[in-house]
């Protein structure tokens, strides 16, 4: 008997990457008390106070991957074979490819957007007295969060046992049986997310207390209070997927044999493909920052003099600026070997989101032109192909709950993606 025998292999392959920004900014809160009080001449209070915050998160991701997998025990030859048994036996083939990308994650927590409290007493002062106070206080906080992700996925995976060749052979059985085929591919490029606290002091709210109370003389307060928040989240996402998977028992040639029985018998080829896109999630919570005047908050003018002449001008300023956006362009990113044969025959509009290609194949075989013993036999396994793909992207949200897994859940569907998980991780 002459018998060829080629038995289990098993391949795989897996990238993967990361990139996180995280940063913590506490501005500096301010309390401001004054008090002008029991004085007979002049007094001049000019105070003028600014905090400015900026936050700047930038990350560029460029990310090609080009995984090429391949096991095969099959593309085997008995041929010309005299005197007994031909036989091709082989074993199983596994082929597997995991590519996990996830990029770009900026986060920014920014304490201290309000300006504190402000409490200003002038109280029984003389009647020659002119009192001034002059007061300019301002909050910036500017927080800029951008991202850039390109991401080209190349793979190929393929598993095989079938191919086999038996010909020519006389006496005996000629028999070419094959082992199952699997071959799997899974791509996940998770990448952009931005997310913002924005916090107020307090709560979020200012208390103001002015007291103008038993002067003689002239009181002039003149009190300007602004907050100014701008928060810009920026997401680009390129993505393209070119995925082939195949699964070969078939195209076995069992030909030309004399003197006995001929059977050719495959296993069961499976294939599968898994793509799955998430990209471009902004998350901001200002709602701490509107900065109103509490509900302590008071102005009082009482008890003076009668030739006094109080002057009282507040000007409270509180500004919030959102940006979200979002972009997100899948396809126009293939090149190499395949899509120039496209160009060629007309077949590549350049517009393919996610080219996934999936075969399982057990047929295809042929066993002709044989002579003498049993009628040639040709039994085939199962062929199973399966290919999932999901793109989720492009979310904002303003203001609302602090997301846990089951909100990006909701929002990109059941595969949220290791980016995400890792950076809600990182916060809590």
């Amino acid at each position: 008997m002459k018998k060829l025998n080629k038995y289990i292999i098993k391949l795989g392959t897996a990238i993967s990457s990361a990139a996180i920004v995280a940063s913590s900014f506490i501005s500096p809160a301010l309390a401001l008390d004054i008090v002008v009080s029991g004085n007979g001449g002049d007094s001049n209070v000019d105070i003028n106070s600014s905090s400015n915050t900026d936050v700047n998160q930038t990350n560029d991701a460029d990310v090609e991957n080009n995984v090429n997998v391949s096991a095969s025990t099959g593309g085997n030859e008995a041929n010309l074979n005299t005197g007994g048994d031909t036989s091709i036996e082989t074993g199983n083939a596994t082929a597997n490819a995991t590519v996990n990308t996830t990029a770009n994650a900026n986060w920014a927590e920014v304490s201290g957007c309000c300006p504190g409290d402000v409490n200003v007493t002038v109280k029984d002062n003389g009647v020659t007295s002119d009192n001034d106070i002059d007061i300019d206080l301002e909050n910036r906080v500017d927080v800029d969060q951008d991202n850039d992700a390109d991401v080209d996925n190349d793979v190929d995976v393929e598993a095989k046992t079938g191919g086999n060749e038996a010909k020519l052979n006389t006496g005996g059985v000629t028999k070419i049986e094959t082992g199952d085929a699997d071959a799997s591919a899974s791509v996940d490029n998770n990448v952009n997310f931005n997310g913002a606290i924005v916090g107020g002091q307090g709560g979020g709210s200012s208390t103001l207390s002015v007291l103008v109370e038993g002067n003689g003389g002239d009181s002039n307060l003149d009190l300007n209070i602004s907050s100014n928040v701008d928060v810009d989240q920026d997401n680009d996402a390129d993505v393209s997927n070119d995925v082939d998977v195949d699964a070969k028992t078939g195209w076995n040639e069992a030909k030309l044999n004399t003197g006995g029985e001929t059977v050719i018998k495959t296993g069961d080829a499976d294939a599968s493909a898994d793509v799955s896109n998430v990209a471009n999630f902004n998350w901001a919570d200002l709602d701490a920052c509107g900065c109103p005047i509490g509900e302590d908050s008071s102005v009082t003018v009482k008890d003076n003099g009668v030739t006094s002449d109080n002057d009282i001008d507040i000007d409270l300023r509180a500004r919030l600026d959102a940006d979200q956006d979002n972009d997100f362009d899948c396809g126009d990113k293939r090149h190499g070997y395949h899509d120039f044969l496209d160009i060629l025959s007309g077949g590549y509009d350049g517009d393919d989101c996610n080219d996934v290609d999936v075969e399982a194949k057990t047929g295809g075989n042929e066993a002709n032109l044989n002579t003498s013993g049993d009628d040639p036999m040709v039994e085939t396994g199962d062929a199973s192909s399966s290919a999932d793909v999901e793109n989720n992207v492009n979310a904002n949200v303003l203001n609302g709950a602090m997301p846990d897994l089951g909100d990006l859940e909701d929002l990109f569907g059941d595969s949220a993606g290791s980016l995400l998980v890792i950076l809600l991780a990182l916060v809590s």
